[in-house]
């Protein structure tokens, strides 16, 4: 026997009811980010950079950040994020600078042409463009709000 639409699902995870409408807007979100890291990695490998690379780039916009920030905002091991900037600062993108709050620590700092790398990825990316356009200007500040909303209700660690 089918069940009506209404009726709440129960996840794993959970184990609380979620509703198909939710269902439905996970999925949709998925497929979003999917297509923004395909078309992600597609404009870094465009300028020899791998994805990881780039991300540390598009985070660096905010300003110089110790490498332990950087392995946190990213998910990955520090010595990760080492190999990274090895290879970052060795192409002239980014340097290595004491914090002057603590000199003990090391600052990640974009280069000008670490800046314009990122920036030119960034300003590469069609994905984003498309989806938007189908929606005007006010559905896209309105879909903005609700998307800053979603991520400040999950606290400091979305960054």
């Amino acid at each position: 026997m089918e069940q009506p639409e209404e009726e709440q699902v129960m996840t794993e995870e959970t184990a609380a009811p979620v509703d198909p409408i939710t269902l439905e807007v996970v999925d949709l979100m998925a497929r979003l980010v999917g297509l923004f890291h395909r078309e992600y990695e597609e404009a870094a490998a465009a300028r020899s950079l791998t994805g990881a690379q780039a991300k540390v780039l598009a985070l660096l916009r905010r300003g110089p950040m110790p490498m332990r920030h950087i392995a946190q905002t990213l998910s990955c091991e520090p010595s990760n994020i080492t190999g990274i900037v090895d290879r970052l600062e060795g192409r002239g993108f980014v340097t290595r600078e004491s914090d002057p709050q603590d000199r003990r620590v090391k600052l990640v700092v974009a280069t000008d042409a670490g800046r314009s790398a990122s920036t030119e990825l960034r300003e590469s990316l069609n994905f984003a463009r498309e989806p938007l356009a189908a929606l005007d200007g006010e559905e896209r500040a309105q879909l903005r709000d609700l998307l800053r909303r979603m991520l400040d209700s999950t606290g400091p660690k979305a960054g």
